[in-house]
């Protein structure tokens, strides 16, 4: 692939960028409060697709952009890149969350019960049109049930395997420090089970969805059933250096188990996480993790085309960079087609030149 240096232009260039920000009009920290209260679930899905839960950020990030969300997890993970590391927080278990949200689609007695939490899932998709007739929507107020669910639910899965469903853990016990993290470490193949599953949580979401889609319909191995998906508060749990730990705040967190069929005597499972409630998103990847054990090499089940090819950053990047000069590149397929051009033509040429000749030695003398 070649390039050419552009030179000259500084000018029209800082004027382009002028342009673009000059429409966004101005940002103060009312503009950004307003986007953080009142678009939550995008806040999350820029948050997990940039592995940085701040609002604040995400918010101003979507601000600085006008919303274009490649552009928002970009700059994100660009001024992540610039903070220290303080602690590694300990991992969070299920139980241990504080869960709003709690259903099976595999299970309809599940410990715990299923807890609807906030969803659209069973509502008709309407536009409240009257905002614009100057009626304000209003959202009719929660009646509160007379007995709260609990807020910290069991695992389904260590359930399951109680009940001899899903084969027994066996994930080696990693020390918190130890952990690989993918947002220092480059992404090799065949990839940690840890760093597919941080690859996951941060991939883009329309990217997660679409392979895990052609999963779901039949270009994979395994067909998803939702066998557990969660939406809760996570403590983020750290370690004082005076050796105390401490609660340094609550994040939103979602995650998804789905099965499959039985194989060896045991329901499989796939899983994913990520930061803030993107349930699509979650299972739709757990999806792709159910699938990739045995994916053909080359398939978008397998871990290397999926995880490569869901990577925002480097996928919005590669094809940006399409908008560079590639003068010399095109310059030469264009040199290659006149070139071929001319080719044919002479040889046209010459058929001709031949056609005549022969018809003149074929013609009856006089």
């Amino acid at each position: 692939m070649a390039y050419v240096a552009t030179r000259g232009g500084e000018k029209a260039i800082e004027q382009a960028e002028r342009l673009f920000r000059q429409d966004l009009g101005t940002i103060d920290i009312a503009r950004v409060a307003a986007i953080r209260q009142s678009m939550p679930y995008l806040i999350d899905r820029v948050m997990g697709e940039a592995s940085l839960y701040d609002e604040d950020m995400a918010a101003l990030a979507l601000a600085q952009t006008g919303g274009e969300l490649s552009e928002a997890v970009l700059v994100l993970r660009a001024w992540r890149t610039t903070q220290p590391r303080l602690a590694v927080a300990a991992p969070l278990r299920q139980e241990h969350l504080l869960t709003q949200r709690r259903i099976s689609a595999a299970f309809k007695d599940i410990p715990g019960g299923q807890i609807l939490g906030p969803t659209l899932d069973y509502s008709h998709r309407v536009l409240a049109t009257d905002v614009f007739e100057g009626i304000p929507y209003h959202p009719p107020a929660v009646d509160a049930a007379a007995r709260p669910a609990p807020m910290r639910q069991p695992s389904l899965a260590d359930w399951q395997r109680q009940q001899g469903l899903v084969a027994p853990a066996t994930e080696p016990q990693v020390a918190r420090d130890d952990i690989p993290d993918l947002t220092r470490e480059p992404l090799l193949f065949p990839a940690s089970r840890a760093h597919r599953l941080q690859s996951l949580a941060r991939a883009e979401t329309g990217g997660v969805l679409a392979l895990g889609y052609a999963a779901m319909r039949g270009y994979g191995n395994a067909h998803p059933t939702v066998n557990e998906l969660r939406l809760a508060e996570a403590e983020v749990v750290v370690r004082h250096p005076c050796g105390t730990e401490f609660s340094a705040g609550r994040v939103r967190v979602c995650q998804a188990e789905v099965t499959s069929k039985e194989k060896g005597g045991f329901l499989e499972l796939g899983f994913a996480a990520s930061f803030g409630w993107n349930e699509v998103k979650v299972i739709a990847a757990a999806t792709l993790d159910l699938n990739s054990a045995e994916a053909p090499l080359g398939s978008p089940m397998h871990e290397e085309f999926y995880l490569y090819h869901t990577e925002s950053v480097e996928a919005s990047g590669f094809c940006i960079h399409f908008k560079l000069p590639h003068y010399v590149t095109f310059q030469s397929v264009l040199d290659a087609m006149r070139d071929a051009k001319a080719k044919a033509a002479a040889a046209d040429a010459h058929d001709d030149d031949d056609a005549l000749a022969q018809a003149r030695q074929t013609e009856p003398a006089e």
